[in-house]
């Protein structure tokens, strides 16, 4: 290269140019003189990967207080004020006009009418919390909850929002929370996946598979959607006339065509992805309708989850599977509460009581015996439970009449139990209107470090490397666990 040519180019297109050019070239000549790309290799390759399976138990990297995880999450948005979060000022301000900085779907406002709380609150458990008349089964339960009432995220818009919330990001192409845990520690039962995801019976959540997704990682890590019917996971049966041998052979000769055939232009991780993706598959057709095989349990454990032919029936199934997958080695579940749109989720815009009263009575005694049975089966000091949805609501209404409140990303409420964490406890405030959190703020990604943290992993340690960079749940500039509540 001439003076000229190298004048204004920087030292880093200087050396790429070099690498390209005849450098390049003299580094091909020594690659092929050591056999880097001969047959040999490709086979050796090929051979490496029948026996590295990526979803394998891996150890954690410091001792762990949990072992999986369950994320409860209320798609929409629950209203904090309305639920745990007690504003006992908010009641006589009800209908009044007040100066109150909001920013939603709306978009940025100064003034807004108040609307009062519409739930009475009591007080619950050694710990005296106040709990909204919403959760009466919940409330119960306070003693092993520990509230996070200053939560706060950047997103008022439910897409963007959500996929903070699940992957630390507010765009999607990113890997959700349960993709990193099972990146991090691999599964412990090989005939069902690592990360599973339960649906509302009324649709997914906007953004779709982008929630579960696994992102730049290998599609092993990502989240399986499941069903707690007799029908668990979708287009799994055998095609007419297909014997389990049938099966069991043709799995084998595309295992070999894929070992074959995609060595060369297939990233090891890919393709051992793969491979144990055609595995999983296969071996679900024979475990995963076991799993949902409520048959073995008593009549007392399905009351308590209230799969008693009630409204209750649908959530306690999906909460029940939760359990059993838990026991089964299952390693991250997220269950929706809420999907499609408007009404059909946690997003209450026009009316509060209708909105709330469904959603909660839907859920307060099945995830409420979900904590009753994984602590008296032992399982609840290592099993991580997760409560909240992608923000809260403001304590205004959105609109000149009704009830409704708009998105609020300013300060909102999450709660966690099991797994280490404590309970009886609450930490953070949001201000005497419940608008903005002030005291204790705790970004989404404090949270995602504390699920981390228990588990056993670095928050800021646990890393994939992808577009040049370190990338982790908790961003490049890493998190800290929320201590308080450990």
């Amino acid at each position: 290269m001439s003076h000229s040519q190298f004048c204004g180019r920087t030292r880093r297109e200087f050396v790429w140019q070099a690498g390209a050019g005849f450098g390049g070239l003299a580094l091909t000549g020594m690659l092929t003189r050591d056999g880097f790309f001969s047959q040999a290799a490709a086979n050796e390759l090929g051979r490496k990967t029948t026996f590295v399976n990526p979803m394998a138990p891996k150890k954690p990297m410091h001792p762990a207080k949990a072992k999986a995880v369950i994320f409860i999450f209320c798609y929409g948005g629950p209203s904090h004020i309305e639920t745990f979060d007690y504003k006992p000022n908010l009641y006589a301000l009800d209908g009044k006009t007040i100066p109150v900085k909001t920013f939603g779907r709306g978009g940025h406002k100064n003034v807004g009418r108040v609307v009062g709380p519409k739930w009475k609150f009591k007080q619950y458990g050694q710990c005296g919390k106040y709990v909204s008349d919403l959760f009466p089964h919940l409330g119960q339960k306070v003693d092993d909850i520990a509230f996070i009432h200053s939560m706060y995220a950047e997103s008022p818009i439910h897409g963007s929002a959500m996929l903070m919330m699940n992957s630390g990001r507010l765009l999607g192409g990113n890997p959700c929370m349960g993709s990193w845990v099972t990146y991090g520690l691999g599964s412990e039962n090989e005939n069902l996946p690592g990360f599973v995801v339960m649906l509302d019976p009324s649709g997914g959540p906007i953004s779709g598979p982008q929630n579960w997704t696994s992102g730049y990682m290998p599609a092993a890590y990502q989240g399986v959607v499941v069903s707690a019917d007799k029908t668990p996971i979708r287009d799994l049966a055998l095609p007419p006339g297909m014997t389990k041998a049938q099966q069991r052979d043709l799995l084998d000769r595309l295992k070999e065509k894929n070992q074959q055939h995609l060595a060369g232009r297939e990233s090891y991780s890919e393709l051992t992805a793969r491979i144990a993706s055609y595995e999983l598959a296969y071996k679900m057709q024979q475990h995963a309708p076991e799993a949902v095989d409520f048959s073995q349990e008593t009549r007392e454990t399905l009351n308590l989850y209230g799969v008693d032919g009630s409204r209750t029936e649908t959530f306690g199934r999906k909460c029940l599977l939760a359990r059993r997958l838990v026991e089964r080695g299952v390693r991250f579940i997220q269950i929706y509460s809420g999907g499609n749109h408007n009404d059909a989720n946690w997003d209450a815009h026009t009316d509060m009581v209708k909105n709330h009263g469904k959603h909660a009575g839907d859920t307060d005694k099945p995830i409420a015996g979900l904590l009753t049975d994984l602590k008296r089966r032992g399982l609840l000091d290592e099993t991580i439970i997760i409560w909240g949805g992608e923000f809260g609501r403001q304590p205004t209404a959105e609109y000149a009449t009704g009830t409704g409140r708009d998105h609020n990303a300013y300060g909102f409420t999450m709660w966690m139990a099991g797994g280490g964490i404590k309970g009886g406890t609450s930490i953070g405030e949001t201000d005497e209107l419940g608008s903005a959190a002030v005291a204790n703020r705790f970004h989404v990604r404090n949270l995602h470090a504390t699920v981390l943290q228990q588990m056993g992993l670095d928050p800021n340690g646990l890393s994939y490397f992808y577009g040049g960079l370190d990338q982790r749940l908790v961003g490049v500039e890493g998190a800290d666990p929320i201590r308080q509540i450990i």
